[in-house]
Formats: C-alpha cells, structure tokens, sequence
C-alpha cells in the first residue's frame, strides 16, 4: 500500500476524539454515553465515553447496542437495491404491486407510487400516518398494526404527483420495509439478517435482541438524560426499528468503501447512481449526498426516544464514521459525524439542558377551572383542547396540517396557582391570560425551557 496515501486523511486522532466525547458527555449533558468507531485505510479504530446508562458503572464500547432509529432506512433501501440486483422487483414498481389487493394504494394524476420513491421521500406520503393510536407517547409506534396501515393507505388522498417533491417520511421507509418482506414472503428482520447482516458478518444487528445483545443494549434517555423505554416498531420496522453496535457498523461501513468484499457490493454501488433533489442536496437510494468544503459526504442520521445516531462516509478518500449516542438531545451527534469526516464542518457548542422547575401542587377553587376550558391554536397545526372533570382540569393536543392529523394522549394539570399548571408525565407547564370577567383568552405552554404562546382562545 502507498504510504502516501495516509496523506489525504482528515480523521482526528483518537484523543482529540475522546476530548470531543467527554466535552458532550461532562459538560455539555448531550448523552450519558456516546461511541464513535472510524473506518480509514489503516484500519478501524473506536472511541467511547460514558456508561450505559445513568445509574449503570458499566462503560460504553465498541459492542454495546443502541437503537440506529432512521439508519434502518438505509438498510432497507439496501435490500431494495439488492432486489433489484436479483430481478425481484424493480424501482419503478408501483408499491400497489406487492400488497393485498384490497389495499388500495394512492395515486394521484394517474402516477402511481413506485418503490423508488418510497426510497427517496418522494411518494407524496406524510412523515407519519394521521391514524396512529399513540396509546404510549414514549413508544408511539408500538400499537401501529398492519391493518391500521392498510386502513390509512387506501383512504389518503395524495397532495402532490408521486415523485415530484421530497417529504422526508417514516410512513414511507416502513411501507418500503412492509412491501419487501412481503415480496420475500419473510418478516423484516428475517430480512436484514438473511440479505445483509449473516453475509456481512454482522452479528449485532437486527430488531430481535438475543441474550447477549440484551446484557450489552444501552438505556434510552431523553434530551434531560432520563431513562426511557425503547422504541418498537411492529409493523414499520423498515423506518426506524434496527439497534446495533459501532462494531458491526464499521462492518457494515467497511463493505461500502470496498475494505470487506460482499455480496452486496453491486447493490451497494445502485444505491449511489439514483440522484434526486433534496433542497440544496440530493438523496440516493436511502443515502443523503452532502456537498461541503469540496468534499462529498454520503450519510444518514437517526433517533428515536432515547438515542441517536450518526453514520457516513467519504468514497473518494475512503473513510467512514459512525457514531452512536444513548440519549435523544436536540443536538443529536450527526454534526460530531460530519467534523469528523471533514473537519471544516464546524462542531457544534450545545448548550446544557435547563434543569426542570420543581413543582408544588396548591388547591384552588374548583369553580377556576370552567374559566379555561375550551381550544386555543398553540402552532399553525397544533390546537390544545382544555378540558375538566370535577376538580380535574385536563390538556388534550390535536395536531393537523400537512397530511396529518393526530390526536396526542389527554393529560392531567395541577394548579401551582390559580393561572398556573403543570403536568406530572412531562416537563409541561401551562399559564392562562384572562379577561376582566375572568375567562381565558389564550395561554402559553412552556417545554423544555421552551414559551409557546397561543394566539388566541378559538370560539
């Protein structure tokens, strides 16, 4: 091998990796633990900081398993690749092709929606469906069944031809997902792990934990570094359900920059020769083409409740970075992804999350409550519903808008003052502004540090 080649590479070095860790980890309070593994010509190698989870001594490493959330797409656009490879469908299928015939998928001016542009984003589906249950806000796909999705799918009316825009859709990946288990007469996990993770070598991939990947998942946490349950994806697993290691993601990584021979080599190569645009960049089959600093970086970014999750590459010079994070922080760890791959991407400062307000709980008059109750617009899509039983006054959302319309999980709010609420099952707090009579014209919500001020108080 030329040592030269050595010349062209951009990776930091390991220590000032882990100072980056330990910055977001200790100070910064982005995750309670987080590894990045890199992929480069002389080898791979991976950093880690943090534990597990917050009470749990047991350090990150290279195969602890967390849940890759929206990288899963990726892998699914593969086995779409794949297939195609195998004359077992093609991208311009109608995705009507391979469903029951009572579904009746939408089209719109005559087009239907084709394979390729479920993997693209550009189906003209909404991100998620309007008829999600979202019996348990902390895994809000868990209750989507199969009939649910055939139930949405032969009523939506589409906004747009198929394949004209990008929308960037988890409906979408799922039903990708759907549809070629289907094809192959499989589930999904069965899938990923007969097409793509058995052949690569990848033991710590899939949805499905076996015993050992249980005693080395890491626990989810929410952007205040609180433990939350993992995310389940019964029927749009091809979305967001896959959980895996920096390992077996370098493994994955290094079939890619050609380091591992596979099988899956020219599926992998397809996946970059269809462009479409997206803003000011372009997707591929599952990848997003990003073009900075005259470098070409092809990645994926993911998150669920409690974790995100980073992975690209650069194919001109042959370097890769995943990184993992055990906790869901609005920073999320893509921006420590792309430094790493071309450090003239700037890292990003975040802020440490403000410590939530503690709360006491007064009594007020239950007469009070009548004042507040009614709809106030908080967003252009999001209407509260104020509503109360007896001495309970209670907070409903209902988001519409943008193909959507989703009805959020009623909760309970405790006076802390006679205009004054909060909620027990999350960091809300709802402050109303009255009239002279004493009645509510709007309120404001405050989350997560966050005002979000209604208008006014709809009639």
């Amino acid at each position: 091998m030329n040592p030269n080649i050595f010349q062209t590479l951009t990776v930091l070095g390991t220590d000032e990796i882990r100072g980056i860790l330990v910055k977001r980890v200790d100070q910064q309070k982005q995750a309670v633990g987080i590894v990045v593994g890199v992929i480069e010509p002389n080898g791979r190698r991976v950093v880690a900081y943090g534990n597990l989870a917050k009470n749990d001594p047991r350090p990150v490493d290279a195969d602890t398993i967390f849940e890759i959330g929206s990288i899963s797409k990726v892998f699914t656009s593969l086995l779409l690749a794949d297939m195609v490879n195998r004359n077992e469908v093609a991208l311009d299928d109608p995705a009507a092709k391979y469903l029951p015939e009572n579904v009746m998928m939408p089209e719109r001016s005559g087009k239907p929606i084709t394979l390729l542009d479920l993997s693209t984003h550009s189906s003209g589906l909404p991100r998620v469906p309007d008829n999600m249950k979202l019996k348990d806000m902390h895994n809000p796909y868990a209750d989507y069944s199969v009939n649910d999705l055939y139930q949405f799918l032969s009523s939506y009316e589409l906004p747009r031809d198929p394949g004209s825009e990008f929308e960037y859709s988890n409906l979408g990946g799922g039903l990708l997902g759907h549809i070629l288990a289907h094809r192959s007469g499989t589930d999904y996990d069965t899938l990923v792990r007969v097409r793509i993770t058995e052949p690569l070598g990848m033991p710590d991939t899939g949805i499905t934990l076996s015993s050992s990947m249980k005693q080395r998942m890491a626990d989810g946490h929410n952007a205040r570094l609180t433990p939350v349950a993992n995310w389940d994806f019964p029927t749009l697993a091809g979305a967001g359900g896959l959980r895996s290691s920096a390992n077996d993601m370098l493994t994955f990584l290094e079939a890619f920059l050609g380091y591992k021979e596979s099988p899956l080599a020219p599926a992998m190569n397809a996946m970059l020769e269809v462009r479409r645009p997206l803003g000011q960049t372009t997707i591929g089959l599952g990848w997003i083409f990003m073009s900075a600093h005259d470098r070409e970086i092809v990645a994926h970014d993911g998150g669920t409740g409690g974790f995100c999750s980073f992975v690209g590459y650069d194919p001109k010079e042959r370097i890769g970075v995943v990184v993992l994070s055990n906790a869901a922080t609005p920073s999320r760890v893509a921006n420590i992804g792309l430094h790493l791959l071309n450090p003239k991407v700037p890292l990003a400062n975040p802020e440490p999350p403000v410590p939530p307000k503690q709360h006491t709980e007064i009594h007020i008059d239950p007469k009070l409550l009548d004042n507040y109750t009614g709809r106030y617009q908080v967003t252009p899509n999001l209407i509260f519903e104020i509503t109360h039983d007896g001495d309970h006054l209670y907070a409903q959302g209902f988001v519409q808008g943008n193909g959507q319309s989703m009805v959020l999980p009623k909760f309970e709010l405790f006076a802390e003052g006679e205009k004054n609420f909060f909620a027990k099952v999350a960091d809300n707090q709802i402050a109303f502004e009255t009239g002279p009579d004493g009645r509510a014209t709007s309120l404001i919500m405050h989350r997560a540090g966050r005002e979000m001020p209604a208008a006014a108080r709809l009639s």
